[in-house]
């Protein structure tokens, strides 16, 4: 809605909102106050037992916030203003991409999760599965809720013609959390994520830091990444020489990289750029 038409239902005292009980059909309704509490929204809903009802705001950014019957909610300032309504006395919690959201049925469809969230069409929706192989969910998947703890759902990019645009959510937090700046690069649908100025051990090279290359194939994180690259090309200081399988070229996005040949089981479902990370660290460290 826009500021002026929003202007012109308050000066008429009418607020615009919508409501949904599933996610994915919305219905529109109007209130008269500008502050109502929660039982005036589910009221405007159509509901008449209205105490038998639980109530969200769904915010702009995705995230829900229960309001109590009593509660009032400010229709002036909060944007767009969409509720969900349940009938239940209780709600089940869920996380996607690190934001909390609550739902009031033990089931929720992957379309249910994907329109609440905002996840646009390039991703897919994945279910953690900790220890395990994270589950795709479809838009026709149902997810139940009522487990032991709170599920995580995480988003992947799909895969594309272009290559690769953005690093699965699991991966992002590791970087995010450890303060390691990357930028992800393509090359004839090829794509790879290069770790920023990666720290080296203290005197061992003759630099202090590099720009690491992982080159990301398609399927993954469930398909296997095996070496590494590093530009500059580095030298270890005590030889001046290069380590060991750490001495062939590989272009790549218009640059020659130094390889380093490292092999290493890779577990579909568990390993990652963490992985990858923690496997140069320990090359960096043994090499010689």
């Amino acid at each position: 809605m826009s500021e002026i038409n929003r202007a012109a239902d308050a000066a008429n005292n009418t607020f615009h909102v919508r409501f949904t009980t599933d996610g994915i059909a919305f219905r529109d309704a109007s209130v008269g106050d500008p502050i109502p509490v929660g039982s005036q929204l589910l009221s405007a809903a159509g509901i008449r037992d209205v105490e038998n009802y639980s109530l969200f705001a769904i915010l702009p950014n995705g995230e829900f916030e229960d309001i109590r019957l009593d509660e009032t909610f400010d229709l002036r300032t909060k944007g767009v203003e969409t509720f969900a309504y349940f009938e239940t006395d209780r709600s089940f919690n869920f996380t996607i991409e690190n934001r909390q959201m609550s739902w009031g049925k033990n089931l929720i469809s992957g379309k249910a999760l994907r329109n609440l969230a905002g996840v646009d069409a390039r991703y897919s929706i994945y279910l953690e599965v900790r220890g395990g192989h994270d589950r795709l969910i479809a838009d026709k998947d149902l997810v139940d809720l009522a487990g032991k703890g709170i599920e995580r759902f995480i988003t992947v990019i799909s895969e594309t013609t272009e290559g690769l645009e953005a690093l699965p959510s699991a991966d992002r937090r590791f970087l995010d959390t450890h303060g390691i700046s990357y930028e992800i690069i393509n090359e004839t649908g090829i794509g790879a994520v290069v770790l920023k100025d990666f720290a080296l051990p203290p005197g061992k090279f003759d630099h202090d830091k590099v720009d690491v290359m992982i080159q990301l194939p398609s399927g993954y994180p469930d398909a296997s990444v095996d070496m590494f690259y590093t530009l500059p090309w580095i030298k270890l200081s005590a030889t001046n020489s290069y380590a060991a399988c750490a001495d062939v070229a590989h272009q790549f996005a218009g640059a020659s990289w130094q390889r380093w040949s490292r092999h290493a089981e890779w577990r579909a479902g568990i390993d990652g750029i963490r992985t990858m990370v923690a496997r140069a660290q320990l090359a960096f460290e043994r090499a010689k």
